[in-house]
């Protein structure tokens, strides 16, 4: 018996939501098509512009957010990917000074780290200090290739959205409603007002 009301309400609910959900509008040539209605008024639909604006990004970050007019957005891109670039620079180079004293010290040569034949690091030091900058390069190229892939992705999804209706018609408005009946032990209501 349960089962049964479970499946009524979730029909019921399936219907309600297709009874109230948003008919399909296209925008064609300046002509906007509405079920039967056509309407004058509104932009094109251009469906290759999220893959521009990925292509864009993917060949210089930054200029897919360019081509979406958020200029504002092509230097947080740049920044986000400089900070990555920079510490993969910095550690790279750090390592690759260690791995040399490291090296030379094996052979029994002077190193950089050795001063009047006093060995300022140890070669368990130099040694601990190589994984640890390499761990350390490894992550920054591995941020550097996460940060590139967003911004390509934020760069098609930002040129898919900007095609959408955001007129204020269209939204949602929750609001709480305090109950005036019950004061010594208030209860609070939530109502979501749609409009399309």
């Amino acid at each position: 018996m349960v089962f049964k009301k479970v499946i009524f309400v979730l029909l019921i609910a399936f219907y309600a939501s297709n009874t109230f959900a948003q008919k399909d509008s296209v925008n064609v040539k300046g002509v906007k098509i509405k079920g039967d209605i056509k309407i004058e008024k509104g932009g094109v639909y251009d469906a290759l512009a999220p893959s521009k604006a990925a292509f864009y990004s993917a060949v210089f970050p930054g200029m897919g957010q360019i081509y979406n007019k958020k200029y504002w957005k092509a230097p947080v891109v740049w920044g986000a990917l400089a900070i990555p670039t920079y510490y993969y620079l910095t550690n790279n180079s750090d390592y690759k000074r260690y791995r040399t004293a490291y090296k030379l010290r094996k052979n029994g040569l002077v190193d950089e780290f050795t001063v009047d034949g006093v060995e300022i690091i140890s070669l368990e030091t130099l040694e601990t200090a190589q994984k640890g900058l390499k761990e350390n390069r490894d992550l920054s190229l591995l941020t550097g290739v996460i940060l590139y892939v967003l911004q390509i992705v934020e760069a098609s999804v930002n040129a898919h959205l900007l095609q959408f209706n955001t007129d204020d018609n269209l939204s949602l408005r929750p609001s709480l409603i305090m109950n005036p009946i019950k004061i010594e032990s208030p209860s609070v209501g939530l109502t979501i007002n749609y409009t399309f």
